[in-house]
């Protein structure tokens, strides 16, 4: 009777993520912004193609706060598709396959059954669907993931070096991808100390030398960069935690099992879930920061599997539920509507003389404008007191944009909302936020 139990409900949750992969799929060639960092990643993509600065200059107001790799990576693509936003989601949907393909690989490399890998992809890939909406977004969170996880599979067949050069390969695709290196680099010492001084000697060689690199590239420190001033909450974390529930059956998992496998669950857990809350601390972090913490549960319940593929059903049961309750939320940016209020919204922007200031940049960019402010960067920076706003407001109190969308009226700081309410007047307000022109 539990193993009837456990196969439903393996069926039942691998349909509902082959279902979500089909959405998710069929959504890439839609011009409707799934999240602001879409538009973001692509303004800096085609910043490359126009062949200006990668990094723009403390008083420009656009940022960017990532490594150098994606960018051009989503360019050679943009080639290819002519637009930017459909590339970069090209990209990330053909990391997911990676992803699980290098999960897949992993777990067979730990002598584990076929059954067992597939409980480890399937777990991974529906926490990817049902708990974010980073399957088939512009963002380089999932190639990264991606290399890092084939960078582990050489690891465990004893190519140190080779691992080494990915793990360092990865922290220039995206710079929060901290947990798995530092956590297969601990693991390792425990095993053998000499592949563990090889792996982070030379490790720390490559990214040193990427640092250097860069600096001679760009002219800037790419530590300051990524460090681009924002606020810090406990707030942050708490709401984080509270959609972490689909991890504590995975997580309770861990403390039964009796494999010798476990070792290495344990640390990359303990890491996923560290780094994760101290990263979750800034504002505008999303979900993405616990992706490692998706992979080391993925481990978990394949080693699970192995001796009951009923617990592992049990461990795996949050995830459904979780899509019961958030399905309603998380589906609109794919429903007809909000495609139908995109492309309004689109024309709306187009219609409007001049630029254009927008907080979801890919309506911007799909209306012709260009990508004039990183409004939560340098929002951040102003709400951070390390940018003074008066540039800006002055920009607003000019009536220098045609039209301004902004989700959170906040979001560039009270004193330029004050200008933005003194000049301009509100036509109109949806789900793609409030929509400004010119005041008479």
């Amino acid at each position: 009777m539990k193993a009837i139990s456990a196969m439903l409900l393996w069926g039942v949750l691998a349909l509902l993520t082959l279902a979500l992969l089909a959405r998710n799929t069929m959504a890439i060639a839609v011009l409707a912004p799934l999240d602001p960092n879409e538009g973001w990643n692509a303004a800096h993509a085609l910043s490359l193609l126009a062949g200006h600065s990668l990094y723009p200059p403390p008083q420009s107001l656009m940022v960017n706060n990532y490594p150098p790799l994606s960018f051009y990576l989503v360019a050679a693509l943009t080639k290819l598709t002519g637009d930017a936003v459909i590339a970069g989601r090209i990209l990330s949907l053909l990391s997911v396959l990676g992803a699980c393909a290098g999960i897949a690989l992993i777990v067979r490399q730990m002598k584990l059954s076929a059954h067992a890998a597939w409980v480890t992809v399937l777990f991974f890939a529906a926490t990817l669907l049902i708990a974010s909406d980073y399957v088939g977004m512009d963002d380089p969170q999932l190639l990264g993931h991606a290399v890092q996880l084939f960078a582990l599979l050489l690891l465990f067949r004893g190519r140190t070096l080779a691992a080494a050069a990915l793990f360092a390969l990865s922290l220039f695709l995206k710079h929060n991808l901290l947990a798995l290196p530092l956590a297969a680099a601990f693991w390792l010492w425990r095993q053998d100390r000499h592949a563990a001084q090889r792996l982070v000697v030379s490790g720390l060689g490559l990214v040193l030398s990427g640092l250097v690199l860069f600096r001679l590239s760009y002219g800037i420190h790419l530590l300051s960069a990524v460090s681009s001033p924002r606020l810090i909450s406990l707030t942050n974390v708490a709401s984080a935690l509270e959609h972490l529930w689909w991890a504590l059956l995975p997580l309770s998992a861990l403390l039964l099992l009796r494999d010798a496998r476990r070792e290495f669950c344990l640390v990359y857990a303990s890491a996923a879930l560290g780094f994760g809350l101290i990263f979750a601390a800034g504002d505008g972090v999303d979900v993405n920061v616990f992706f490692d913490l998706a992979m080391a549960c993925a481990l978990i319940l394949g080693l699970v599997a192995e001796t009951s593929s009923a617990r592992a059903a049990l461990c795996a049961l949050p995830l459904p539920l979780f899509l019961l309750f958030h399905f309603h939320d998380n589906n609109y940016f794919f429903t007809p509507d909000f495609r139908a209020q995109s492309a309004r919204d689109i024309a709306f922007l187009k219609s409007r003389p001049g630029t254009a200031l927008c907080d979801q940049l890919s309506l911007c960019l799909w209306a012709g404008k260009g990508a004039e402010v990183d409004v939560f960067n340098a929002g951040e920076q102003i709400k951070a007191g390390a940018r003074d706003p008066s540039s800006l407001a002055r920009m607003i109190a000019s009536r220098r944009f045609g039209a301004i969308q902004l989700g959170d009226l906040d979001a560039l700081g009270k004193p330029v909302r004050k200008e933005i309410e003194k000049h301009y007047r509100a036509d109109h307000s949806n789900d793609n936020g409030t929509f400004f022109t010119p005041a008479p």
